[in-house]
This record gives C-alpha cells, structure tokens and sequence, in this order.
C-alpha cells in the first residue's frame, strides 16, 4: 500500500534525455558545425561518431597527447606539417593506415637517381654531366629540334645536369613531397607534379624557343611553391615548427638552384650551336605550384570537382597547354626561327 505508482512512458522518456544531455555536455561545442565544410565523403563517418558518443576528436589537441609511438609521432609530425586546421589534422591522424605507402615520389626518387648513375657511369662523368658533349644525345632530353618526339615533355625529368642539381631535387621530393603524398595521396599529388613538368617544358618551347631541357625542379618546384604558399594563405592555423625559419630556407635553396640554372643557360655551351638547359621549366612550375597546387592543399579530402576555382584553374591550363601545342605547331616555321641541329 505505501508503494509509489511507477512513472509513466513520457516521464520515464524525460529523464533519460535529461540523463543524455548531462552525460554529453560538449554536444553544442564547435563540432557539429565542421560537416559544413566536409565532403559527403568524411562528413557520413564524421556524423556517426558523433552519434555514437565518440568524443575523441573533440578533446585536447594532437600536441598534448602522451605515450605516442615514434610512427604515431611521425603521423602527428605530418599531420602539423601540412595541415591547417585541427580538425582536419585529428581526421588524418586517425584515418592514416600507411596503406598505400607514398609510392609516387619514392618512385620517382628511385627512377632518377637510377638513371643520373647510369648516365654517370656511361659519360664518366657525374659533376655538371651537362657539359658533356655526349649529354644531349640521351633519347629521354627534351631538344628542340626533337619536339616533335612527345615522350619528351615528360622523361626529360630523368636527365639532370649534375650530381648539384639531382642533390636539391631530391632532397626537396623527399621533405616536401613525400608528406604531402602521405596527406593528400599520390593521385592528387601525382597530378600536380605531373603538370609541373609538362608544364615547364612546354613553357619552355614557347618563351625558350633554341634550349633543351633537363630535370624535374618543374615538377619539385610545383610542390614545394604549392606547400609554401598553403603555409602563407594559412599563416595563423599551421603550427609546424619555426614556420618563418624553414620558409626562408626553402626560399634560399629554390633561389640558389634558380640562380644556378640561369648560370649555367648562359654559361659557354659544351655542344655548340646549342645552349645549355634552360631555366623557364622552373617557373612554370612555380606557375602551377599557385594554381592548380594550391587548391589540391586547401581541399583535404574534399572532392576537387565541387570547387569552382579547381575548375577555373584547369580552364587556364587547358588553355595554356592548348596554346602550347599549337605554337610549338607553326610558330617555329613562321618566325623562321634557327634551331640548332639534332644531336
């Protein structure tokens, strides 16, 4: 008789969601407002770890975390590296699997190094291998008398003129691309240092119209302007380390390596008529670099297609590569230009 009637449905249905919302009190913090600018790609996972009380990418920042194991370290490095936004930084430190590894610039690494030692060991020569008089006749160099041979827009990059030249590239491919390609992967990363190349050695057959062309700083120089010029447009979110000291550095390696190709353009040629490697492949992939780069860097794990100024950025270089080939076509031959012969 002194028991108390039990509570009835709508009651009982109150106080658990009084129950869940003292349970959740960080549900109206930043989080739920990240989706917005999240493709439906990551934002269906994102939504449902919500839903499921998952609260590890809303508690203390990646630099705070103890007890890290040297590669979840070398993850969270990564992560702060290139990325940012905190948000996006956690979704990369959790999603990472290292499966596929960054294969693309490995690959290219592995493949340049290996045809500079061969090169070396067939011309005995390993030091500024451009001045030999046997250099240009290497079927991968782009030559102008030899544009015709289409591969060469893209294998010249194999061919570099010394152990001077293939150091920096390197070294450059490995710092900044290979995170990059951990980042973004090695399709997107793969695109821009692709049209970095083609790029530079097409602008090279319209403003260089007489130079051949050897080396990948199109395609290195693509990335690395890309990644600096993220780290400017993202000044305040990117926490990498001594940002303004590392900036300088890669501005003063990219300058020293530009102010060698200049050098060695106008330098007395080995093989003359001909003129050493020209320096423009540089800068049109600085050219691509701030275009086409920078948008693939500002969009992680966003569809590039959704993006209008991805689509005004292809235009341009469609428009570009277009213009190329068709002056590549007649200009020669209307502007009665001299080349020097074949090697």
């Amino acid at each position: 008789m002194g028991e108390h009637p039990s509570p009835g449905p709508a009651v009982a249905a109150c106080a658990e969601a009084e129950r869940i919302e003292e349970l959740e009190p960080e549900a109206e913090e930043p989080l739920p407002a990240a989706p917005e600018d999240m493709s439906n790609k990551r934002s269906n996972s994102f939504r449902q770890a919500i839903l499921q009380g998952n609260r590890r990418l809303s508690s203390k920042a990646l630099l705070e975390e103890k007890g890290l194991s040297l590669s979840q370290r070398l993850i969270r490095h990564v992560a702060y590296e290139t990325l940012p936004r905190e948000i996006d930084r956690k979704w990369y430190y959790d999603s990472y699997t290292c499966c596929p590894p960054p294969w693309f610039m490995l690959t290219v690494t592995l493949l340049e190094v290996a045809f500079f030692l061969y090169n070396g060991v067939s011309l005995g020569q390993f030091v500024l291998q451009v001045t030999h008089p046997r250099y240009l006749k290497n079927s991968l160099v782009y030559h102008p008398q030899l544009r015709a041979q289409a591969w060469r827009y893209l294998t010249y990059i194999f061919m570099h003129a010394g152990i001077e030249h293939l150091g920096l590239n390197v070294v450059l491919q490995l710092l900044v691309g290979v995170p990059l390609e951990m980042v973004h992967g090695a399709t997107r990363i793969g695109l821009v240092y692709v049209a970095g190349v083609v790029a530079g050695s097409l602008a090279v057959s319209v403003a260089d119209m007489t130079a051949p062309v050897v080396g990948s700083s199109g395609g290195v120089y693509a990335l690395v302007s890309a990644h600096l010029a993220n780290i400017v447009m993202n000044w305040s979110g990117m926490k990498c380390q001594f940002k303004l000291l590392r900036m300088a550095v890669a501005l003063i390696c990219m300058s020293m390596e530009f102010g060698r190709a200049v050098w060695l353009r106008f330098h007395p040629s080995a093989y003359p008529p001909c003129p050493h490697p020209s320096f423009v492949a540089h800068l049109g992939g600085v050219a691509v670099g701030i275009t086409l780069g920078v948008v693939v860097l500002r969009n992680y794990e966003q569809r590039l297609q959704d993006q209008s100024l991805w689509w005004i950025f292809v235009a341009m270089y469609t428009v570009f590569v277009l213009f190329a080939i068709f002056w590549n076509i007649f200009a020669y031959t209307l502007l009665d230009l001299k080349l020097p012969p074949p090697p």
